[in-house]
């Protein structure tokens, strides 16, 4: 029995001061830092997802270039490969991350599943070659990727829990909606705490007035 984590879109452009920022976004990023320095035996493998959306078309209609967003199938530009909006936020320290998923490639792409490696490996794929029955998941926005991606998971066999102090949504009432769906689904909700206490040589963490460390990006599924 393998458990994987989840990190769904822990982008510039969807926190604070990006393009479809949500509030508490950079909280997360730094809360699920604090996750991965406090249990770093937790995960044998941690998916970290981005938006990479290409640059010079609409995406298969996902952004709106000539009218108005509705900001439910259509978007603004957001998160185009290779611009500071589709990178990671800063607070997130992305060296514990195995695999690095890119999703949205000249199409809508919501879930996790919907992406893969720079070398082309699915999600789906790489759970089953490394076993994987469990996976956590934490990331943004709850009502949008991080409900797609838990609902995809459990279709996908897997348990699911999600941890409720490491996701923001959008709006209350949306993602009042898709934690409801993501419960009569089969997900389970706890707080990340449900990992014990820190790991005796986790690092202390900063204080929250600190500015965070600059991520490291060296991981095994080099981009």
């Amino acid at each position: 029995m393998t458990r994987a984590l989840f990190i769904i879109d822990v982008q510039n452009d969807f926190t604070e001061g990006g393009v479809l920022g949500v509030e508490g976004g950079a909280a997360v990023a730094a809360g699920v830092t604090a996750l991965l320095r406090a249990h770093p035996q937790a995960y044998p493998l941690v998916f970290a997802s981005r938006d990479w959306h290409d640059i010079g078309n609409d995406n298969g209609g996902h952004f709106a270039r000539d009218t108005a967003p509705d900001f439910v199938t259509t978007w603004p530009v957001h998160c185009v490969a290779g611009t500071g909006g589709a990178e990671y936020h800063p607070a997130l320290a992305t060296d514990a991350v195995t695999f690095h998923i890119r999703k949205g490639q000249g199409a809508p792409a919501y879930s996790i599943f919907e992406g893969t490696t720079e070398a082309g490996q699915t999600v789906t794929a790489l759970l089953s070659e490394h076993g994987v029955t469990e996976v956590d998941i934490v990331g943004l926005a709850t009502d949008y990727c991080v409900r797609a991606s838990t609902l995809d998971a459990l279709e996908h066999g897997q348990h699911v829990r999600v941890f409720t102090d490491l996701v923001a949504g959008v709006a209350a009432e949306s993602t009042a909606t898709a934690l409801a769906e993501m419960a009569h689904a089969g997900a389970v909700f706890a707080a990340s705490d449900v990992l014990g206490p820190p790991a005796p040589d986790a690092p202390v963490p900063e204080r929250s007035d600190a500015a965070p460390d600059a991520p490291a990006d060296a991981t095994s599924d080099t981009e």
